[in-house]
């Protein structure tokens, strides 16, 4: 074993035994919650109202104040994802019902959408489900036995304008509104993505009429378009960076995929706090039930937590979109570029 190796193995090792630690901060703070809430909920409806009431005057002005919105809609969000993971507060009846109001707002499902997420949580990085809540990624063995015209999808599938802006809109207006996840324990989410949907268009319909469809539709959809592209974005972010981590079951462990194989994404602090600290996403992915209003002091009282962790800026994060495809024998992801360059030197090696 290199040294490299070791210093890995003894990180790792360090984190197993601190994590433990980690359980004080997986505890509700109900003052901090309902502010949360407040100061959520009530700046994204005044900016909606604006919105709407500068219609009258210039697209332009309604489309810069939906950027910012979006953002704010990324918070209700966050509220919404934490309490998918009975983090945000204890109570779960109350929870649920928070949880409930956020998805009619974000149109994501909250019943299936959770489920799929924690489904997510405990097999991230694992090679044999990549198709659940996760950016679909091929290895470099995959890629080499595909078709030439399944290379052409996948390479479009992962070309930047599908990735990023064609790609957050299919998934908020369409993929969340089928149940495509086909496993038994889904059976009984699929019957509250329907009701969800038929709520939705209920929700839709009276805020249409009450409104005019064309000034209803252009603020909120402008707002969910934005919202989708940000979201996505900081998934991607958040696992797509080069030194992730990527292993077959039988090798898969979980503590690496929470630290290797997610980012501390630094963005400027008020971004930090619009997108509910999900940038210190190592450690929600070690400790799901810690509420995001409590990650930042958990990360700050914990500086051993980023020893294993790629730390990624904002400006730096835009390199993320060369990476394409998992290389097994390198565990690290390449571009195509890359990947056309290798074949040139050595032939790969297929998994059998």
């Amino acid at each position: 074993m290199n040294t490299k190796e070791n210093t890995r193995v003894e990180k790792i090792s360090l984190a197993k035994e601190r994590i433990h630690s980690l359980k004080k901060y997986a505890q509700e703070h109900k003052a901090k919650a309902t502010i949360q809430i407040i100061n959520s909920f009530l700046p994204f409806i005044g900016l909606w109202i604006l919105m709407y009431i500068s219609l009258d005057y210039s697209y332009w002005i309604t489309l810069g104040l939906g950027v910012i919105n979006a953002f704010f809609l990324v918070r209700i969000f966050i509220i919404q994802h934490d309490c998918g993971h009975q983090s945000f507060l204890r109570n779960r009846k109350a929870q649920k019902v928070i949880g409930y109001i956020c998805s009619y707002f974000s149109t994501i499902p909250f019943n299936y959408w959770s489920k799929s997420h924690n489904v997510h949580h405990k097999h991230n990085g694992q090679l044999e489900i990549r198709d659940i809540g996760d950016v679909t990624t091929k290895t470099v063995a995959e890629f080499e036995q595909m078709t030439r015209f399944e290379r052409f999808k996948y390479r479009l599938y992962r070309s930047p304008i599908v990735m990023f802006f064609i790609g957050p809109v299919y998934y908020v207006f369409i993929h969340n509104r089928i149940a495509m996840i086909k496993l038994p324990s889904f059976q009984k989410a699929k019957k509250w993505l329907v009701l969800n949907n038929f709520v939705l268009l209920a929700i839709f319909l009276l805020l249409g009429f009450l409104l005019g469809w064309q000034k209803f539709l252009l603020v909120h959809l402008t707002i969910l378009v934005l919202f989708s592209i940000i979201a996505i974005w900081f998934f991607y972010v958040q696992h797509q960076h080069e030194n992730s981590y990527k292993q077959w079951k039988k090798n898969w462990d979980y503590v690496t995929s929470a630290l290797k194989g997610s980012t501390y994404y630094k963005v400027p602090r008020v971004f930090n706090w619009l997108t509910g600290n999900i940038g210190i996403h190592h450690v929600h992915h070690l400790n799901p039930f810690i509420p995001n209003y409590n990650l930042k002091k958990c990360i700050k009282e914990n500086p051993w937590l980023n020893q294993f962790t790629t730390t990624i800026n904002f400006w730096q994060s835009l390199s993320l979109m060369r990476n394409k495809l998992w290389d097994e024998a390198e565990q690290r992801m390449i571009s195509f570029s890359e990947y056309y360059r290798m074949k040139k030197l050595k032939p790969v090696k297929v998994r059998s």
